[in-house]
Order: C-alpha cells, then sequence, then structure tokens
C-alpha cells in the first residue's frame, strides 16, 4: 500500500520543480525567440529569419511529446530514477552547449532535440512514481505538481526578461542551466517502492531479461474506435495550439514597440492555466463516463475563438483579457487528459494510451509555429497566421464531438457478449451438479446394496 505520505513528500516536491523547470522553461520560449531574432538578425536582409528562429522553440516543444511513448518503455524497463537523473543530465548539456553556438542552426540539435529530449526523460518518471507513494491522496498530489508549471510560467518571464537585459542570451541560458542541475539532484528522490520486476525475472540482482515485445508495446488500446477518434482528434486541433506560445511576445513587439510590457501577457496565460486545472478538474469528477470529453470540445473552442482574436486587439488591455480566458481553457484540455483516457481504454491501458497520444501531438505541435512565422515573414503581419490558427481547433473539437456517442454504443456491445458467458456458464454449471448428483445417487445405492 502506498504510504500516503513520508518520503512522498520530498518525491512531491521534486516532481513539482520537475513540472516547473521543464514546462516553465518551455511555456516561456516567447521571450527567448524575440531575443533570438534580435541576436541572429543582424538586419533584416534575411527574410525568413522569424521562419527559422521559430523552428528551435517548436522543435523543443514537440520533442517533449514526440520522446513520451519512448520514456514510457524505458520507465517500464529501467526504472523512474535512472531515467528521471539521465534525462536531466542530457537535458542540461544540451541547455549548456546551446549558450556556446554563434548561429541559428545549432540549436536545432543542441535546444530543440538534445535539450528537449532529457526535458522528456526527466518529467515522465516524476508523474508516475507518484502513483507509488500517494493513492487517496494522488488527486491533492497531482494538483500541487502541476501547479509548478503554472508558477514557473508566472515568474520566468521577468525573470528572463531581467537577465536578458542585463547579461545577454547566452549567460541567460547559463542561468537556466541551474534549473536544470537542480532537476538531476532531484530525480535521485525517486526511491523505487515496488519491487523491481527484471531483478525477479532475472533470479539474481544484475541480470535482466526484458519483458515480452507485447509488455513493452501494448498496440490493443487502438482496437478501441473512441481512442482511435480521440488520438486523431487531438493533434488535429493543436496545430494552432502552441502558435501564441511562440509568436504573442513578438506580435506584441511588432504592434506597440517596446511601450507595453509583454511578459504580463504570459503572466495571465500561467495563472489562469493553473486556475483552470484546479477548477475543471474539479467539474470532471462530477461529469460521467466519457461525456468529460465535451469539456475539451468547449476548451477547444475557445481556444480557438480566443487566438482569433488576437488580431483583432489594438488595445493592450484586449490581449490581457484573451490570455486570461485562453489560459483558463488551456488548463481545462490538459487537467483532464488523464481522465479521459482512463474512460476510453480502462486502468491497465492507460499509460502507454497517453503516451502514444503525446507522441502524436507533437507532430502538429512542432509544425504550426513555423507555418505562422512563414507567413510572417511573406506578409509582414501576424495576422493571418493567428486567424488561421483559430481553425484547427475549432475542427478537432467538432471531431471530438462524437466520442461520448461511440462509446456508449461500444460499451452496450460489451455487455451484450458478457451477458451470453454468463448464460452459457450457468447451462455448463447447471449441467455439472446434474451429474455431481447423479453420481452421488448411483455411489449410495452401491453402498446400500
Amino acid at each position: 500500500e502506498p504510504p500516503e505520505g513520508g518520503w512522498g513528500w520530498v518525491v512531491m516536491l521534486a516532481a513539482m520543480w520537475c513540472n516547473g523547470a521543464v514546462f516553465g522553461i518551455q511555456n516561456s520560449c516567447g521571450v527567448l525567440f524575440v531575443s533570438m531574432l534580435q541576436l541572429f538578425g543582424g538586419g533584416e536582409d534575411d527574410k525568413q529569419l522569424t521562419f527559422k528562429t521559430a523552428w528551435v522553440s517548436s522543435l523543443s516543444m514537440g520533442m517533449v511529446f514526440f520522446c513520451s511513448p519512448i520514456v514510457s518503455i524505458f520507465t517500464d524497463l529501467f526504472g523512474c530514477r535512472k531515467v528521471a537523473v539521465i534525462g536531466a543530465a542530457v537535458g542540461f548539456a544540451g541547455l549548456l552547449s546551446s549558450s556556446f553556438v554563434s548561429t541559428i542552426e545549432p540549436l536545432y540539435f543542441t535546444y530543440g532535440i538534445l535539450f528537449a529530449c532529457g526535458c522528456s526523460f526527466a518529467y515522465q518518471p516524476s508523474l508516475v512514481i507518484l502513483g507509488q507513494y500517494f493513492k487517496q491522496r494522488l488527486g491533492l498530489v497531482n494538483g500541487i505538481v502541476t501547479a509548478g508549471s503554472s508558477l514557473f510560467t508566472v515568474s520566468l518571464p521577468f525573470l528572463l526578461r531581467v537577465l536578458i537585459d542585463s547579461v545577454g542570451l547566452y549567460n541567460t541560458l547559463r542561468v537556466l542551466c541551474i534549473l536544470m542541475f537542480i532537476l538531476f539532484l532531484a530525480g535521485f528522490t525517486y526511491k523505487p517502492l515496488v519491487s523491481n520486476a527484471k531483478d525477479k525475472e532475472g533470479g539474481k540482482k544484475g541480470k535482466f531479461r526484458f519483458p515480452p515485445e507485447k509488455k513493452i508495446c501494448n498496440f490493443s488500446v487502438f482496437k478501441v474506435l473512441s481512442y482511435r477518434i480521440w488520438a486523431f482528434g487531438i493533434p488535429a486541433a493543436l496545430f494552432g495550439y502552441f502558435v501564441p506560445y511562440v509568436h504573442l511576445m513578438n506580435h506584441v513587439k511588432d504592434r506597440f514597440g517596446d511601450s507595453v510590457p509583454e511578459e504580463v501577457l504570459l503572466l495571465c496565460l500561467g495563472i489562469t492555466s493553473g486556475v483552470g486545472r484546479l477548477i475543471f478538474g474539479r467539474v470532471a469528477d462530477y461529469i460521467p463516463g466519457a461525456k468529460k470529453v465535451y469539456l475539451q470540445v468547449a476548451s477547444f473552442f475557445f481556444i480557438g475563438l480566443m487566438s482569433m482574436m488576437i488580431p483583432l486587439c489594438h488595445v493592450f488591455g484586449g490581449l490581457i483579457a484573451v490570455c486570461l480566458f485562453m489560459g483558463l481553457f488551456d488548463g481545462c484540455f490538459i487537467c483532464i487528459m488523464a481522465p479521459i483516457a482512463f474512460e476510453l481504454v480502462g486502468a491497465q491501458d492507460v499509460s502507454q494510451a497517453i503516451g502514444f497520444l503525446l507522441g502524436f501531438m507533437s507532430i502538429p505541435m512542432t509544425v504550426g509555429p513555423p507555418i505562422a512565422g512563414l507567413l510572417r515573414d511573406h506578409l509582414g503581419t501576424y495576422d493571418v497566421a493567428f486567424y488561421l490558427a483559430g481553425v484547427p481547433p475549432l475542427i478537432g473539437g467538432a471531431i471530438l464531438c462524437v466520442i461520448p456517442w461511440v462509446h456508449e454504443r461500444q460499451k452496450l456491445k460489451e455487455r451484450a457478449k458478457p451477458v451470453d458467458g454468463e448464460t452459457t456458464e450457468k447451462m455448463l454449471e447447471n449441467e455439472n451438479t446434474l451429474v455431481f448428483d447423479t453420481t452421488e445417487k448411483s455411489v449410495k445405492e452401491m453402498e446400500s446394496g
């Protein structure tokens, strides 16, 4: 049984730091993006500069999700502690090497791939380990841990702006390495409570045997039609999802110049995202079964609508209002991901179901921002890019609407099968009872004879 505390509170704080450091840096990429444009631009001669620079941030966020299916396999094989520590070390190396580049192209590898892969390998074990220490309080603990992302998203943009203005981009990246080093140390707190399956199978400690292939990659989740629709609908909605995080800071600079504190917008996104996770996570508990999907439909509708409203805001206060609403429904979309996966595929397959979904999500999240950057380079404004970014969430939300209906039909079919099975089982049981009674009667007759 999970201890519901004790060393688990230390693990919770380590997981909270992990969540904050990984997604705090990723969500603050808009500040780094503006600095990269200024540093590597050197003039207005490169007409594709925004497109090229956007690839750095979008590759980074995309790789965090792309690695998720692989990370879930490694976590099952080697345990949370080893995977988290090695992941943090790789992330540290990627971020540090990013501070020594002189052109934009090496950042695709150092920041976009190496740093992001390290973040992915450090992040996923932090969620898995919590289930070993908490059961009754798991909802509370998950809320606190995911709040780490909001806290860092709120505070980090202001810190980054001060650092970039005072010491420059390269030294700012070196300061961020401190966050990754603490994350490296935090990984050592993930003391496993569940005995390692590989030790039992191997017989001797250190002898390792791979589990069967079916246990490593569980593709049976794709047999569930409602999950297949969900795994297609979510990525379809996310082509425009990450565009505001990358380009909003530069859009504000284009429209308002340096007269407004653009970091306030990320502050608004971070605060209301945290509030949204707490509110809608609780609301989801009262919505039965797969109907929780309707919350995601509503969140995509509002995210798409808010994205389309960004170009219409000619007053900075209007942008603040848009970001407040966008953050609220962003929190809604994120917090009910696991509950919906649980409803669609069941508790046994939920881990790999989420892993596959995050992997699919990586493609649209990587492609969206560079396309927006390309439109900005050719049209000289972000207006069309933000209008188009609002379309995929509306389409994805429409696709998700059919899931509760499909899921109910599946459940009715599954209920029909066990009924037939029970009838057969009862017939066999009655037949066995009859044979047993006949045999017992014959034995008694023989004994009396």
